[in-house]
């Protein structure tokens, strides 16, 4: 093939990724679960900037990757100099950043915080369709999908009642995105004998007395880094819960919902055929 041949197909093969790209929104995210699904679903033309937890790798599950966008503070200013064709926020974003947004005259997305797996999901068309990549969504979906059978499989043979305990005590309860995940796999919740909603504290002697035959947490290391994650390591509960009664679960792969659940599923399959009750 002659050099002018192929500078002639490769400028064909282009062409229809440029007229592509044109047509895609540009957007601005200024939450922390928004920052994740756009990283997910978006091409990196689209995103002109992340929120100002997207790099923080306590939190995001896709940290690192955050660092190649711009970091926004999270107020008006900086993204009002974007001039995104779409501003992505939360519920729990400033009610004053989102309404000065819109009063310039920019179209604000907002998205609640999913506290199901079926409003993950939800959340990932919705978001799909907004920044024009619906396969790319109903890809990740399809992935949820099958890490939920294998969880399952996992699951059956093994019908454990776990109980989901974090900093102080924190015990999450029925309506939260943790319960979800562990009823998709087929899991229990115990904290549903306590008759919690979203989640409550619970005293050492509640935890020991409901007797769950796993603990889930977010880490499985032996050391605290303050009085909060102290209590996990309280000689009553390493006494009847250590670590191989204990489910890891990091917090980046639960605190937002989106594809990341895909590996909160996978690391929750490998705990369930690692611990020994």
């Amino acid at each position: 093939m002659t050099m002018k041949r192929m500078i002639a197909t490769a400028t064909l093969a282009l062409l229809p990724f440029a007229a592509h790209a044109d047509d895609l929104p540009r957007v601005a995210s200024i939450n922390l679960c928004t920052d994740q699904l756009v990283m997910a679903l978006a091409d990196p033309q689209q995103i002109l900037g992340l929120g100002p937890f997207a790099r923080d790798a306590s939190q995001s599950f896709d940290a690192e990757k955050a660092k190649r966008f711009r970091r926004l503070s999270g107020e008006a200013e900086d993204v009002l100099a974007l001039h995104p064709d779409v501003v992505l926020a939360g519920d729990y974003t400033k009610r004053e950043t989102r309404e000065l947004l819109k009063d310039k005259g920019l179209r604000v997305e907002e998205f609640s915080f999913a506290r199901s797996v079926g409003e993950v999901k939800d959340q990932i068309r919705r978001m799909g369709d907004l920044l024009k990549q619906p396969q790319r969504a109903n890809d990740d979906i399809a992935k949820i999908d099958d890490a939920i059978a294998d969880a399952r499989k996992e699951a059956a043979a093994k019908p454990y009642r776990v109980l989901a305990v974090s900093r102080r005590g924190w015990v999450t309860g029925g309506d939260s995105l943790a319960n979800s995940l562990l009823a998709e796999a087929g899991v229990t919740n115990a904290a549903s004998e306590l008759g919690l909603g979203f989640g409550g504290f619970a005293s050492l002697e509640t935890i020991v007395a409901l007797q769950p035959d796993l603990l889930l947490v977010s880490s499985n290391e032996n050391f605290a880094q303050d009085e909060g994650e102290a209590f996990l390591l309280h000689p009553a509960l390493e006494k009847f819960y250590p670590p191989r009664k204990r489910i890891a679960l990091p917090d980046r792969l639960t605190v937002c919902g989106g594809p990341m659940l895909v590996d909160a599923l996978k690391q929750l399959t490998a705990e369930l055929r690692r611990v020994t009750p």
